[in-house]
């Protein structure tokens, strides 16, 4: 499983680098940045879909 991240969504809000500060990271403008692109560990996998779950702008996915 692989965190799919749609940039153009993204809207700086920040809910998924508080939640997963180990999957994202926040650019210089604020929005988000996937650290992780390879397959997901299953403790990855719980905090990537906590960021997803509360992503206001659905802009994170998890890609089975």
């Amino acid at each position: 499983m692989r965190i799919i991240f749609d940039r153009d969504k993204c809207q700086g809000h920040g809910r998924c680098y508080a939640l997963a500060p180990d999957l994202f990271d926040a650019d210089d403008e604020g929005y988000s940045v996937p650290l992780v692109t390879s397959e997901l560990t299953q403790a990855q996998l719980e905090n990537a879909q906590l960021a997803a779950d509360n992503c206001p702008e659905y802009a994170i996915t998890i890609e089975v």
